[in-house]
């Protein structure tokens, strides 16, 4: 079969430090690359996105693998594979909902004070704030300078189909991407409307494994969110 694994990285940092691994993202990825290697798994080509979280995430699964007698290729760098920048869409596009909407503001202002506050569950919620500016976003709603939806999808695309065609090769191809980026490429394989491919992204487990097959030049999807790795409930997150 001609396999490509699409690897969401492990539980990222705070809202505030974002772009790194948490303690149980480190354990996350340690317990996929055991398992891959567990299950005989090998790859011809290993991809990273740009961020920090996708790239200690393929370093600590193949070291993994490594230390299981299981050595894989050095992991190519490609920047189309990094998420959207939440950061920048949220400082943006929140102030301007802020501005015209009453409850969206209440909601954005009482996010603010447990972010502040030091409120550790805010940390890994997303919240009915974040939902709405991502939507807004995704819609178009609203001025933006930076990178947009249409955008984030053709840049992602590019880079999948690139990798699915290296894979109908007969390569076995491996991307540590994030939640959306994965839910993206799904969107060649399957009728994804945006909004689909958003829902998608967020019932993303981190270091979830979803598998296409590349047959006779098409791809087909094999598995989704694929968590088997993660024995203890604990470990299975979604942010």
């Amino acid at each position: 079969m001609n396999l490509f694994y699409l690897i969401r990285h492990g539980q990222a940092g705070t809202r505030d430090a974002y772009d790194c691994l948490s303690s149980l993202g480190q354990i996350q990825a340690k317990a996929l690359g055991v398992w891959l290697a567990r299950e005989g798994v090998t790859f011809d080509a290993v991809w990273t996105g740009a961020l920090r979280r996708q790239q200690d995430t393929a370093a600590i699964v193949l070291e993994a693998m490594a230390e299981a007698g299981s050595n894989q290729p050095e992991p190519c760098r490609d920047e189309r594979w990094s998420e959207f920048d939440m950061d920048a869409v949220y400082a943006a596009i929140a102030p301007q909902m802020a501005s015209e909407d009453p409850a969206f503001r209440d909601h954005f202002e009482a996010l603010q004070r447990a972010i502040v506050s030091g409120d550790a569950k805010v940390q890994r919620t997303w919240t009915a704030a974040d939902s709405a500016v991502v939507r807004a976003w995704v819609a178009g709603r609203y001025p933006f300078d930076g990178e947009l939806w249409p955008g984030f999808v053709a840049r992602v695309q590019s880079a999948a189909r690139e990798r699915l065609d290296e894979a109908a090769t007969g390569r076995r191809i491996a991307v540590f991407t994030s939640a959306t980026p994965v839910a993206i490429t799904l969107g060649l394989v399957l009728p994804l409307r945006s909004s689909d491919m958003m829902e998608l992204a967020g019932s993303s487990i981190n270091t979830n494994v979803t598998l296409l097959n590349v047959k006779e030049g098409r791809p087909q999807l094999f598995a989704f969110n694929a968590s088997a790795h993660l024995e203890s409930p604990e470990h299975r997150t979604f942010r």
